[in-house]
């Protein structure tokens, strides 16, 4: 998905302001995470641990469901920012809740270095099941 190049910017910034609410105490890797809506809205999001660490969830899964719990239901991109030396891609997890809302989303990940990596969510995720593999309910 094409997205002009100032939009890109202004989500990978507001991936890296996300960081900064990061609650990180375990791991001590903070990431901040921005989504951009269908809608053209941006919605952020940061990584929460758990002491029961099964239960912690990413940034990339914050900002979706802040912005599904918006009404959103579709997205077209996802900025991730790490404060590292190497951008950082989605987990497996992550991944699949964005094949749910942007299948075909761009998917940019940013780090304190020049490096960055820049993909589409059916390339890190070929062939993912999704919302389309499910057979459809009829309405009452």
């Amino acid at each position: 998905m094409k997205i002009p190049a100032p939009l890109c910017r202004k989500l990978e910034t507001a991936a890296r302001r996300a960081v900064k609410a990061s609650y990180s105490p375990y791991s001590n890797f903070p990431v901040g995470a921005a989504v951009l809506a269908d809608s053209g809205r941006i919605y952020t999001g940061t990584n929460v641990e758990n002491a029961s660490y099964g239960l912690c969830n990413c940034a990339e899964r914050t900002a979706i469901f802040t912005a599904a719990a918006a009404g959103e239901r579709a997205i077209k991109a996802v900025a991730v920012f790490t404060p590292t030396a190497e951008p950082t891609s989605p987990c497996g997890a992550c991944r699949q809740v964005i094949n749910e809302f942007g299948p075909e989303a761009l998917v940019i990940s940013v780090c304190q270095g020049s490096r960055r990596i820049e993909t589409t969510l059916d390339q890190l995720l070929p062939d993912a099941f999704g919302p389309r593999n499910l057979p459809r309910r009829r309405k009452a």
